[in-house]
This record gives C-alpha cells, structure tokens and sequence, in this order.
C-alpha cells in the first residue's frame, strides 16, 4: 500500500471574533493558506488532485461549496476540484485523514487537506434557524428525553458547554483546577510565541497586510485573574469564557501526496501518516470521544502512549484535555507544550488541521519521532491521528 506523507503544513495567525480577521472573506482565508502552501513548496496547483476542505457552519459566507471557491480565490486552475466536509469541530482533521486516505488508496497523487472557519462572519450556530426547523429531530430528542430534562444539568438542548460541567463533575475537577489549567495554556502560549516557535508555519494575509501573530494571548492570565469571571452555562458551575476555547477566524492547509511524488518533485516531507481512528461517545457529553479515539488509534498503530512525544489535545474546554490525560496517563510536558485554543482560539473548521501543522512543525523542531492529535467534535464523535517524523 502507498504511504502518504505531508510535505508542509500551513496556517494562518488566528484572528480573535472582530479582530484583524473580521474584513475578510472565509473564501479568502482560505486563498491564503493556499498560495502560501504553493510558493513554499514549489507546488504547480494543475498537479493537485483535489482540495479537501473543513467547514462547519455552511451558510452566508461560507456556503455554496467553500472548498471549491477556496480554489478559484486562490486562482489556482479551474480544473483543480474541491470539496467541503463537516465533521463539527474535527472537520480538517477529517478533510487530512480523508486525503491520505485516498493517497493510501491509490486514488490521488497529490491533495491539499485543509479547512477555514471565520466565526466573525459566520457566528457560531448561524445554521441553526429555529423558524427552519430544530436539528437533531424528533427521534433523537426522544432518544435522551430523560437526560435533557432532568438531572443536575437539565437543558433542553444538546450543549457542550454543559457537556464540559458534566465532564468537571465526572472526573472530580475543580474550578481551580480548571482555571490553573488554562492559565498555563496561556503561558505556554506566551512563550511559544517569544520564542517564535510558530514563525515558520504562518501564512501572510493579503486582507490583514501586519497580522502575525495569534492574537487572542492574554498575556498574566492566572488563576487569580480567572477566579473573577462568571460562569457560562449553570448559575454554579465551572466553565467560563477563560477556561473555554476562544470563538476566533482563521484557516490552514496540509500538502499530501506518496514519498514517490514527493521525490519526483524535489520536495522533502516532514511526516507520514502512521495510523488513526474516529469514534463515537455520549452526545450529551459529547466532548470525550477523544479517550476511545486514541485508545483506538493505538491499538491500531501498536504504539504505547509512552512512544509518542507530544500531543495536541483540542482544548475546546479545559475538562477536555484534563480528563483525556486522567484516562491515557500522557505526560504532563507532552500536552499541548505550545499551549492550546484556550489561549490562542479555535476557528472550528480550521482547527483540526491547525493542530496538525503546529504538531509537524514542532516534531520537526524537536526531532520528536511520534505525535498524535485528537479532537473533541459535536455530537459525541472525534478524531485522533498519529504521525510520524520523516
């Protein structure tokens, strides 16, 4: 069977909800990471045989097909395809799996598997119109009837806010616990960026000519600084906006083709892809997939958890990661080591390969063999993937 490697891996900074991203077009976003990945590889777009793009909330700017106007904003040839995925909040991690999957198939050559999401333009939930009718439908209500309505978290919706206070109550975390979590996301964060540890991954923005940097950091955040904050979702609970993922813009793309091609092309991978999983869990939860996702990743790699030398955890809510790490035993300094979406945003769409670039890069930095990413998505499902150093 052909392996797949990623040859480079791009994103733009993540832009904070109205901030230096807000004026432009998720289309746009998209053209930048593109043109980007293109002028740093060398790539002829007529050689790509598809464009696999993530995107959640498929209305307004970004509905229509965003994958395949990616493209033709890019100005790459119109004979060049694209397509757009949504598996909630792990959608470009799907659009990569998918696309080394078909690279594994014998099916394309070379792809760009990426994903965009500007929650500025397109807020979050913008698909869900009451008047248009309710997702879920009839029978999945009746399904958790019970669960939505009664209990220490009654809700008539499936929330993941509220999934992450059961988390909390499950696993015994505290809200200190949670605030110290996420201040040091934001450290990690801070020092990262000093050290200009992402500098070699950033695309330039034509629409936000100065934005290089993430800008969501709140730099001195502590636990203290976080204690003052009200919660979100329960009068009494222990999420809030500082312990939660950053409603931000931003986009990124992975280059993915055989180590043949890559050869053929002069091009010098970063990583193959060595194994991965999707799975299901609790929708009310909704936020523990990635427990079963890596155990099931491993089990098919015949890696130990001890073998991988980072991860990227998706911290949608510091619970997420928090009760993944309880439940795998990962180390401590090998968790999101660059700090997480706590600090620095997660455009959704976006996000999944957004992990993937910043794990590559750092793999490479570090000459770490094996990383693994995982993601917490909506409705109970998740992604993880293990690569490794070429």
């Amino acid at each position: 069977m052909p392996e797949a490697v990623v040859v480079d891996a791009v994103r733009t900074p993540i832009g904070k909800r109205r901030g230096s991203l807000a004026d432009v077009h998720p289309a746009d976003l998209s053209a930048a990471v593109l043109t980007e990945l293109a002028r740093r590889t060398g790539l002829d777009p007529n050689l790509v045989d598809d464009v696999v793009w993530g995107c959640v909330n498929q209305v307004g700017d970004q509905a229509a097909q965003i994958g395949r106007y990616a493209v033709l904003a890019a100005g790459w040839p119109e004979t060049v395809p694209g397509v757009t995925i949504n598996r909630a909040c792990g959608s470009s991690q799907s659009s990569f799996d998918f696309a080394a999957g078909m690279v594994m198939a014998g099916q394309y050559d070379v792809v760009v598997a990426g994903g965009v999401e500007s929650m500025t333009r397109v807020p979050l939930g913008a698909g869900r119109d009451p008047e248009l009718g309710r997702p879920f439908g009839p029978l999945v209500r009746e399904r958790y009837a019970a669960d939505l309505t009664s209990g220490e978290f009654p809700n008539e919706d499936f929330n993941q806010g509220v999934g992450a206070e059961r988390i909390a109550k499950d696993w015994g975390f505290s809200r200190a616990r949670l605030d110290e979590y996420a201040s040091r996301s934001h450290s990690l964060a801070a020092a990262a960026i000093d050290a200009g540890a992402f500098d070699g991954q950033l695309a330039p923005v034509p629409g936000a000519p100065g934005f290089t940097a993430d800008e969501g950091l709140r730099r001195g955040t502590t636990p203290e600084t976080l204690a003052a904050l009200k919660p979100s979702f329960t009068a009494d609970g222990v999420i809030h906006a500082g312990n939660s993922s950053q409603i931000s813009d931003g986009a990124s793309a992975v280059l993915v083709m055989t180590p043949e091609r890559a050869k053929e092309l002069g091009m010098t991978p970063i990583a193959r892809y060595h194994s991965g999983a999707v799975s299901g869990a609790d929708p009310l939860r909704m936020l523990t997939g990635p427990i079963p996702a890596t155990q099931k990743a491993l089990k098919r790699s015949g890696l130990s958890i001890g073998d991988i030398g980072t991860f990227e955890v998706n911290e949608a809510f510091a619970p997420v990661p928090l009760a993944w790490q309880a439940e795998l035993g990962a180390e401590t300094e090998r968790m999101n080591p660059l700090g997480g979406a706590i600090a620095v945003g997660h455009p959704l769409g976006g996000s999944g390969t957004i992990l993937l670039t910043r794990l590559v890069h750092h793999m490479r930095d570090k000459n770490i063999r094996y990383g693994l990413q995982t993601m917490c998505e909506g409705g109970g499902t998740a992604n993880a993937t293990i690569l490794e150093l070429v």
